[in-house]
């Protein structure tokens, strides 16, 4: 392994370490609130889901690219390189829906009373718990057909049919089908992140409203409580402005590991690394505010 390859190695399993770090600190504050018999909010509910996936998707690489830093060749056979891969799109696609849910529940939350979401903030945390449980089940079913297509490199020895990914490969197919299965597989990515990119708009304008009609009151019994709405918004605007900075880059990265027949040593970890800078830097956005 090139030195080149060893500083990237190392980077992203220090970003594995902090990330989990950060993450594990969240389970343990929401496990003394809960023990503490503190009631949680659902937007609280939302976040101990998207901690849950982003611990996914960061221990699902981390772990192996670990085992191979350390200098282990080859440890895992076909059933371990798909349940890998599988876990990690898993929780990719569940991190993405949560910080998704998130900012629609906050925006409906803070819209005014009279306006068009009115009807919708009792029916809302409902909606909000099925929608959240359905786009575990749909990660679950959606990404076992991507596993299927992953193998382990010890059982081949014509690597020339093969992608490489580090630890494990993919079976090569041609470049119209890899396309195909990248537009399938990005599609409910990218209706998420256009839904995300709404919300956060709805909520700019009714903040930028807010604030324009708090200029002329000068005392309110609203106010606390508005003004805990608005930092509670403005943490979930910066969570949904991290994540889709993470996702464009990642973006760019996957379509080009999908086109490329050979995908070099850095193409593939640079691709690993922006998939987990949003579940690692969210943890502490959290913590900070």
């Amino acid at each position: 392994m090139e030195a080149s390859d060893m500083v990237v190695k190392m980077i992203f399993l220090s970003q594995t370490a902090i990330g989990v770090l950060g993450n594990s600190f969240l389970v343990y504050n929401y496990l003394l609130l809960y023990f503490s018999g503190i009631r949680l909010r659902l937007t609280d509910w939302i976040l101990q889901h998207l901690i849950a996936a982003n611990l996914l998707t960061l221990l699902s690489k981390g772990i192996p690219n670990t085992m191979e830093t350390l200098g282990l060749k080859d440890f895992l056979n076909d059933f371990g390189c798909k349940l890998i891969f599988y876990l990690h799109r898993v929780g990719r696609n569940v991190s993405l829906s949560s910080t998704c849910f998130l900012s629609i529940f906050q925006s409906i939350t803070i819209s005014p009373m009279g306006s068009r979401w009115t009807h919708l903030k009792v029916q809302a945390p409902s909606y909000i718990v099925a929608s959240v449980y359905i786009s575990w089940i749909l990660a679950l079913i959606i990404n076992i057909d991507f596993a299927m297509y992953i193998t382990a490199r010890l059982n081949h020895r014509n690597m020339t049919n093969l992608k490489w990914f580090g630890f494990c490969s993919a079976v090569r197919h041609d470049k119209a089908i890899d396309i195909l299965a990248a537009v399938l597989h990005t599609s409910p990515d990218v209706f998420f992140v256009l839904l995300m990119i709404w919300s956060s708009s709805s909520m700019v304008c009714i903040l930028y409203r807010h604030k324009q009609r708090m200029k002329h009151i000068h005392r309110s019994n609203l106010s606390l409580k508005s003004s805990a709405e608005s930092r509670a918004t403005k943490i979930i605007l910066l969570l949904v402005s991290t994540f889709v900075f993470f996702y464009a880059l990642s973006c760019v990265l996957q379509i080009n590991l999908s086109v490329s027949n050979n995908p070099g040593f850095f193409l593939v970890n640079m691709g690993s690394i922006v998939v987990a800078g949003f579940p690692t830097v969210s943890p502490f956005l959290l913590i900070s505010h």
